[in-house]
């Protein structure tokens, strides 16, 4: 551990954090043999009084669904029936231990935090992965959002991962970055490891060419000969350390004698570790455990209890160095030796391994276990099968279907198996579904109008062979030119809901053709007419996604951007907004898919901040952030956008704003680049910069992006009559109130009201403040009803009512003061001044003095929930909740969860807080 004092010092205080029943997760992070394993050695063989498990990734089980959590969850599945059944289940199914439906990703997540916490109750536990860039990528994932979410279990998760990786894994958590060692440290540690003394000339060479990596200084020296050295002088090598050292371990390996290679190859192709079945595999390849006497003298392995390596690298070297017939061959002895009863999958991907010609008897169990691991919830596993189905798939119509069928399950990997099934011979049908899978891989990624075309080219093939999918992809290509907006430069929306007409319904219509049927409506007869098409396919939609069946409403949730947002507040259904974009929480958590969990998060997020809750919408918005990047998906920034205006300094805000507009301009999305606009006049109203809001209104206003263009219409109203331009604030109030009127609802009515308000005069003025009090008070859209207090407020001292308008400045006071709404905070406040009260100074509300999880915690557990309840909710172990709820108590002076509701003084009619 020469020079690595600082790193010994992070470890060992995670270490005794964890032992002091805290939580704590650590990415190390460093190059081939800069000492990660010897780091996570050390931490292992502490004194610190913690259970250790340990888990390393290996390249050939990368494909294999939850190889990885299976490792780590292994030995602590005792402690799994102490978890509530369904996420016992949840465990059970992933590990292949018991039928059942797909293993619900988010489940599994949450049960592997609570195994952990559950395991750790009698005894601190630590859990080093190693190697992470070789894990498969399911268990990545599951790593971590449990790393993501310790805080009080006594859990300590420790990942070593080697950069540069070809994908970076497991941003976001707290990272040790493993640097190469100072000369000094450097020739310390060689001279440490060299028996006697070398020329100067030799070790300054050594030095110079192991860069500061401890492995290489290590093993340079051994394979050093005087022949090799001539004069003092090595051979210039500007190969990376990382790579010297694995040359030198392929060297080493290959220097073995041949039974001796052979049996490190099948060692190395089954990473597990089994001792009983390395035995029963290099039996069959007529060899036996004693060859590995020479490996065994060198250090390169141990042969225990577990078959471990000396180091990842030496493993590498032994697959790699290995002719493609030996491993044909050790890949093949595994297969056999595995019971196909006990661990099917693993046996067939050893045999598609050692099978290099096609084989349709192979390819029909690869298929089998893609459908084994899809119920198990391992998409990126069932690809994997069906890529490896379809290479070994004799026939070639079967084959382009194979290799169609992989890309369907495996998104990531669509756009490269697409091609391969669009060169094979497919049916018109299956031409179609290509086509309008390789659209939505294009629209999934970038969210511009580029997709259009291809969404309705296949439609247009579909219609004759499938005119439900038709009739889909329609919905699809108007969910793309709706997000193009202004940008678009293909079809209108218009165009396409003119071609989506002329395609059949069912009969009856199916929650689809609703749907469809009210945007088709909505943009080819204008609003009022498609107020009810859209309500009856807002209502069917609610009522499925309440009792959790059907597979349009599963189809729409995950692969459509059509509902909940925008038609529910295109509609200013802000029940429905809230209720649907719950579900889709839900229902994509329960599906485990991951690449729409993002989307769907941020559906809630926009929510949350309409109801004045920013809190709960950075955290959403956070976790959204996080699974876009792991994902590759294109984030949807709207809820950022209004965050920025309503809660950042202006510079801050600005920033964000103008970043999100570059953004959405390269990308060809219009609709973020109109609600930049809206954005900016939100945070310039707030300033009480209104000529500059109106500017950016008017040009949010100059397209009606659907689900917006009510927000749009309001904004200009009030900064129109705040900078004089009444005159165009009376033709947008006058369209905002035909939408109004249409909608009918409370959200809507109570907007239009406060907006007629403003340009009225006498007693219509007060009639209409008053009204839209009334109405956005009966809402969730808690923002709204702020600002119209302070409208309300504003014009009351306007007209010397000061005493009537500090009732409702001060009320608005408090509301943007609780949202944590700077700008509006601080307009609010001058206001108040003016009419002669004195504000107190800036401050948070007491609520504020927690922290937004703690906050998030209270309010649950003053609502009357559990703490296994609130923990299920939030995506916590009741460990931490329990915690947090102690710091909540001390923060807050009570004593009891009957005291929480008083003394949160939460402010009026929020929304849930549930994630």
């Amino acid at each position: 551990m020469l020079g690595r004092d600082r790193e010994c010092e992070t470890l060992d205080e995670l270490a005794a954090r964890v032992g002091a029943g805290r939580s704590a997760a650590l990415v190390v992070r460093g190059e081939a043999g800069i000492g990660k394993t010897a780091l996570l050695q050390r931490l292992a063989a502490a004194d610190h009084r913690c259970r250790v498990v340990r888990v390393g990734g290996s390249e050939t089980e990368m494909e294999l669904p939850f190889a990885g959590l299976h490792q780590l969850c292994g030995p602590l599945l005792d402690a799994a029936q102490r978890l509530p059944e369904p996420q016992c289940g949840a465990l059970r199914t992933a590990f292949g231990l018991a039928a059942g439906p797909p293993a619900d990703t988010f489940l599994l997540g949450v049960a592997v935090l609570n195994l952990l916490a559950e395991a750790a109750r009698e005894q601190p536990l630590i859990c080093l992965v190693d190697d992470v860039q070789w894990l498969d990528r399911a268990s990545v994932q599951i790593l971590g959002f449990v790393a993501r979410r310790l805080e009080a279990e006594g859990v300590g998760i420790v990942c070593a991962v080697r950069e540069p990786a070809g994908e970076r894994v497991l941003d976001g958590l707290p990272e040790l970055l493993v640097s190469r060692l100072g000369e000094q440290d450097a020739y310390a540690l060689l001279r440490s490891v060299i028996p006697g003394r070398l020329d100067a000339h030799i070790e300054h060479r050594i030095v110079a060419e192991s860069r500061g990596n401890p492995l290489a200084l290590i093993e340079l020296p051994r394979g050093i000969t005087l022949a090799d050295l001539p004069g003092g002088l090595a051979r210039p090598d500007t190969a990376a350390p990382g790579s010297q050292v694995e040359d030198l371990f392929r060297r080493r390996v290959q220097a073995l004698p041949e039974q001796t290679r052979r049996l490190l190859l099948v060692a190395a192709a089954e990473p597990v570790g089994d001792m009983l079945l390395l035995r029963r595999a290099v039996a069959r390849m007529g060899l036996d455990l004693d060859a590995a006497t020479p490996a065994l003298a060198q250090g390169l392995i141990e042969l225990g209890g577990l078959v471990r390596f000396r180091h990842p690298l030496v493993r590498s070297a032994a697959y790699r160095t290995a002719s493609q017939d030996d491993r044909i061959a050790a890949h093949r002895a595994l297969a056999d030796a595995i019971d196909p009863a006990l661990d099917a999958d693993r046996r067939a991907w050893h045999l598609a391994l050692a099978t290099v010609l096609p084989d349709e008897e192979v390819a029909v169990e690869l298929v089998r276990c893609a459908g084994g691991a899809q119920r198990r919830g391992g998409l990126a596993a069932a690809a994997a099968f069906l890529e490896r189905a379809m290479e070994l798939t004799p026939d070639l119509t079967m084959r382009s279907a194979r290799a169609l069928a992989a890309a369907e399950a495996k998104f990531e990997a669509a756009h490269q198996l697409a091609g391969l099934a669009e060169v094979g011979p497919l049916d018109d049908a299956q031409r179609a579904r290509l086509a309008r899978l390789n659209a939505r891989v294009l629209f999934t990624r970038s969210r511009s109008g580029d997709a259009i075309p291809l969404f309705l080219e296949a439609a247009r093939r579909l219609a004759p062979h499938d005119p439900v999918l038709a009739r889909e992809s329609y919905l699809e290509a108007l969910a793309c030119a709706i997000y193009a907006g202004r940008l678009n430069a293909g079809p209108s929306v218009q165009e396409i809901a003119e071609a989506a007409r002329a395609t059949p319904a069912c009969d009856p219509p199916n929650r689809t053709d609703r749907i469809l049927d009210g945007v088709t409506t909505r943009f080819t007869d204008g609003y009022a007419a498609a107020v009810g098409p859209l309500r009856k396919a807002l209502g069917a939609f609610r009522s499925e996604a309440g009792d959790g069946h059907g597979d349009t409403a599963r189809w729409l949730w995950l692969a459509c951007p059509v509902a909940p947002e925008p038609i529910a507040p295109e509609l200013w259904n802000d029940e429905a907004w809230y209720e649907l974009a719950e579900r889709a929480v839900d229902l994509s958590r329960g599906a485990g898919a991951l690449g729409a969990l993002p989307v769907a998060l941020t559906y809630r997020a926009g929510v949350h901040v309409q109801a004045g809750e920013f809190d709960q919408a950075c955290a959403l918005l956070a976790d959204a952030a996080a699974l876009s990047e792991a994902t590759g998906r294109a984030p949807l920034t709207y809820p950022h956008l209004m965050l920025a205006a309503w809660r950042e300094d202006e510079e801050h805000a600005l920033r964000v704003i103008g970043e999100a507009t570059q953004t959405a301009t390269a990308r060809g999305e219009g609709r973020a680049l109109g609600l930049a606009h809206h954005a900016t006049a939100v945070l310039c109203n707030g300033l009480a910069r209104h000529d500059l809001a109106f500017e950016h209104a008017r040009r949010a206003c100059a397209y009606e992006d659907l689900g917006f263009y009510g927000w749009y219409l309001a904004e200009l109203v009030e900064a129109g009559v705040l900078c004089g331009e009444r005159e165009a604030a009376a033709v947008a109030q006058s369209r905002l109130e035909d939408v109004a009127q249409a909608a009918a609802t409370d959200w809507a009515l109570g907007v239009m009201a406060r907006c007629r308000a403003q340009l009225s005069e006498g007693q219509e003025t007060e009639k209409s403040y008053q009204e839209a009090v009334e109405r956005l008070g009966r809402t969730h859209m808690t923002v709204e009803l702020a600002r119209s207090h302070l409208l309300y407020g504003e014009w009351l001292r306007r007209h010397d009512r000061r005493h009537n308008a500090r009732e409702h400045l001060r009320t608005s006071h408090e509301l943007f003061r609780g949202f944590g709404a700077a700008a509006f905070t601080a307009r609010a406040a001058a206001e108040l001044r003016a009419s002669g009260e004195t504000v107190p100074a800036r401050g948070e509300p007491q609520s504020h003095s927690l922290t937004a999880q703690e906050a998030q915690i209270a309010r649950l557990a003053a609502d009357g929930l559990t703490n296994p309840q609130i923990a299920a909710r939030l995506v916590l172990s009741p460990h931490t909740v329990e915690w947090h709820l102690r710091k909540v108590f001390a923060k807050l002076g009570v004593t009891s969860r009957r005291r929480l509701d008083e003394a949160l003084s939460r402010p009026p009619r929020g929304l849930g807080t549930g994630t």
